[in-house]
C-alpha cells in the first residue's frame, strides 16, 4: 500500500493483526513499522512527487487531529466514529458513481483541506484509518497519479512519525513485540518495491478506480467494526 498508494489505506493492518493480539498492541506495534515504511518509500516518491500547495494546507491540521486523538484516546468512543467515518466515505464514493466513474476536478479549498487533515489525524491516531478523509480531499483534485501517491505518502510519513511515540506510549509493547517488530523489517523495503510496481503499471484512471474500490472496502470495514463494537 505504501508503495502503490502511498500508504493512505494502512487500516486493514490492525484488523489482521487483532485476530491474534488485542487491537492497542496491534497498533503499537504497526506504529514504528510504518515509520520505517516511509523512509523506504520517500526513496521512490521523491519531492518533485509531492502537491507542495496541498501539503502546506494539510499538514498543521494533521498535526492537530493527532493531538486531539492522543487526548481523546481513551475517552472516543471509536465505534461511533467508525461508523460516521464509513457512512460519509461511502456517500462520496456513491455521488462518484452516479456520476459516472468519473472524477470532477474541484479547486483547491482551505477549509475542506483543513477539515480533512484534522479528521485524518484523530482517524489514524485512534485506528491507523487516515486514509479515507485525506482521499476525499485529494481525488477530487486531479492530480497525476504520481503527485497523488507522492502527497499522500508525504503526508502519512509527517503523520506517521508524529504518532509514532504517542503509540507506544499508550501500547507499552513488551519484549515479544519488539522482537515480532524486528521480524517484520526485512519485509518492508520488497513490499514498498512491489507496491512501487504495481502503481507504474496502472494508468492514470486504474489508479484512481483502485483508490475509490479501495475506499469502499476501508468503509465496509469501518462500518463492521463500528456495529460489531457496538453489538458487543
Amino acid at each position: 500500500m505504501r508503495g502503490a498508494f502511498g500508504g493512505g489505506f494502512a487500516i486493514i493492518g490492525i484488523p489482521l493483526l487483532s485476530l491474534v493480539m488485542d487491537p492497542v498492541t496491534a497498533g503499537g506495534l504497526l506504529a514504528p513499522l510504518f515509520v520505517v515504511s516511509d523512509w523506504v518509500a520517500m526513496y521512490y516518491w521523491r519531492p518533485s512527487t509531492w502537491s507542495k500547495p496541498d501539503l502546506f494546507m494539510l499538514l498543521p491540521g494533521l498535526l492537530v487531529g493527532i493531538g486531539l486523538g492522543y487526548l481523546l484516546f481513551r475517552h472516543l468512543d471509536e465505534h461511533t466514529i467508525a461508523i460516521v467515518m464509513a457512512v460519509v466515505t461511502l456517500t462520496f464514493v456513491g455521488i462518484w458513481f452516479v456520476r459516472g466513474g468519473r472524477v470532477t476536478i474541484q479547486p483547491r479549498s482551505r477549509p475542506k483541506a483543513i477539515a480533512a487533515s484534522v479528521t485524518s489525524g484523530i482517524t489514524t491516531m485512534v485506528a491507523h484509518s487516515g486514509g479515507p478523509p485525506l482521499a476525499m480531499y485529494l481525488l477530487p483534485l486531479g492530480l497525476s497519479k504520481e503527485v497523488y501517491a507522492g502527497t499522500t505518502s508525504t503526508f502519512f510519513t509527517v503523520g506517521n512519525a508524529t504518532k509514532a511515540l504517542p503509540w507506544l506510549l499508550l501500547a507499552r509493547p513488551n519484549g515479544n513485540v519488539w522482537m515480532l517488530m524486528a521480524l517484520c523489517l526485512p519485509a518492508i523495503p520488497s513490499g514498498v518495491w512491489l507496491g512501487w510496481r504495481f502503481h507504474a503499471r496502472l494508468d492514470q484512471q486504474q489508479l484512481y478506480r483502485t483508490c475509490y474500490a479501495l475506499l469502499v472496502v476501508t468503509a465496509l470495514k469501518l462500518l463492521w467494526d463500528g456495529l460489531s463494537g457496538h453489538a458487543g
